[in-house]
C-alpha cells in the first residue's frame, strides 16, 4: 500500500541529488543564516533515516505500542561522525537507506498502517502518522537546503532534467 506520504520519503534522495550535486563543497560547508550548513542537513538527513526512523518504524511494525526515544538535535550535531561528509557518499547512504525503507513501507498491510508507538508524555500515534511526520521532516530540512544553496528544488531539477 502506498500512500502520499511514502511517495515523498521515496522522492527525497533524488531531490537532495538535484539540489546540491553541482554546488562546491565550501558552499556546502556554509550555513548562510541557517542554523547548520548544507552538509550537515545532509548528514542529519542519512544519520536520522539510518539511527531513528529506520529503526522506529521496525520497533513499531514487531512490538505492541514501543516507547519511541530520538536523539536530541542539538547533542547529535555536536557529537557525530564527521568522516563521511563527502557528499557524494551522503548522498549515496541516504539514498541506498532510504530506498530500503520505501520498501519496507510498500509492502505493508492496512492493518500494520494503524500499529502504534509511544514517546514520553505525548499522545500514541501511528506508523500512518510516523510517516506523515516523517514526510513534513524532509520537506523542512530540503527547505533549509534551498535557502542555504540559494535556489529551489525544482530550478535544480530542471537544470539536469533532458529537454523534452
Amino acid at each position: 500500500m502506498t500512500t502520499d506520504s511514502t511517495i515523498q520519503l521515496a522522492a527525497t534522495s533524488g531531490t537532495l541529488a538535484y539540489l546540491v550535486t553541482d554546488v562546491p563543497a565550501e558552499v556546502l560547508g556554509r550555513a548562510n543564516g541557517e542554523e547548520w550548513s548544507a552538509i550537515t542537513i545532509l548528514a542529519h538527513l542519512r544519520d536520522a533515516e539510518v539511527i531513528e526512523m529506520r529503526l522506529a518504524v521496525e520497533r513499531m511494525l514487531v512490538v505492541d505500542c514501543p516507547e519511541l526515544h530520538f536523539i536530541a538535535a542539538d547533542s547529535w550535531a555536536a557529537g557525530r561522525n564527521r568522516t563521511r561528509d563527502c557528499k557524494e557518499w551522503v548522498l549515496a547512504d541516504f539514498a541506498l537507506q532510504r530506498r530500503a525503507r520505501v520498501s519496507i513501507l510498500g509492502a505493508l498491510r492496512p492493518e500494520e498502517w494503524e500499529r502504534t508507538a509511544k514517546m514520553g508524555d505525548r499522545d500514541r500515534f501511528t506508523v500512518r502518522q510516523f510517516v506523515e511526520f516523517w514526510a513534513r521532516h524532509d520537506a523542512e530540512h530540503v527547505a533549509q537546503l534551498e535557502t542555504i544553496i540559494g535556489r529551489r528544488a525544482e530550478q535544480a531539477r530542471a537544470r539536469f532534467a533532458p529537454d523534452v
